[in-house]
């Protein structure tokens, strides 16, 4: 049985997905990901992709909990960024409702 860790869509369909999973989120390129795993088995392949998601998704999630920490610091974040998109919108919005003879906008 082949059980090389190669790049090949035809024939090993699980072993492409997880090499360009570790591709993207490590920023390794498949070829040298080929390269370093040689001779490894599929275990490691997909201990190191977890591992490289993982890693990839901390800064993330350290983010994430920082702003669920004070909700009072998103709250402002949350209604600055409706404001923005509503300023942003405010013309195409007006721009339809001309359009379409709507009463306009309060």
């Amino acid at each position: 049985s082949d059980t090389a860790i190669r790049f090949d869509v035809e024939n090993k369909p699980g072993v492409s997905n997880l090499l360009t999973l570790f591709s993207i989120f490590s920023g390794e390129s498949i070829p040298d990901l080929e390269t370093r795993l040689d001779g490894q088995g599929y275990g490691t392949l997909k201990v190191q992709t977890a591992e490289a998601v993982i890693a990839f998704l901390e800064p993330i999630q350290a983010r994430f909990h920082e702003l669920r920490a004070d909700e009072a610091a998103l709250d402002r974040i949350l209604a600055d960024g409706a404001a923005r998109a509503r300023a942003r919108a405010e013309p195409t919005l007006q721009q339809a409702f001309d359009v379409h003879g709507f009463l306009p906008r309060r």
